[in-house]
């Protein structure tokens, strides 16, 4: 009898202990998706900027391409690319 009550004691502990986990851990799931969600503004706004900054780029490297006389801007390469075959 006394064996049984130590058994249920111990489940009804290891219960409470479980729902109480269970609480902390949707309360993290709901502040992890905020804390996500909060970086999709700047990180969009960071996208756009590297868009723009590669594209200044690009646009400089044609406008060099005909300001010296040669119409064939497919030759322009991105820096770092590999050479193009003849």
């Amino acid at each position: 009898m006394r064996q049984k009550r130590i058994l249920f004691t111990a489940a009804c502990i290891l219960a409470a202990v479980g729902a109480m986990a269970q609480g902390n851990g949707q309360a993290g799931i709901t502040e992890a998706t905020q804390m996500v969600t909060s970086y999709f503004e700047p990180g969009t706004k960071l996208i756009y900027a590297i868009g723009a900054v590669v594209g200044l780029i690009g646009g400089v490297k044609v406008y060099g391409k005909f300001s010296s006389g040669d119409p064939d801007t497919s030759k322009t390469r991105r820096a770092g690319s590999e050479p193009a075959s003849s």
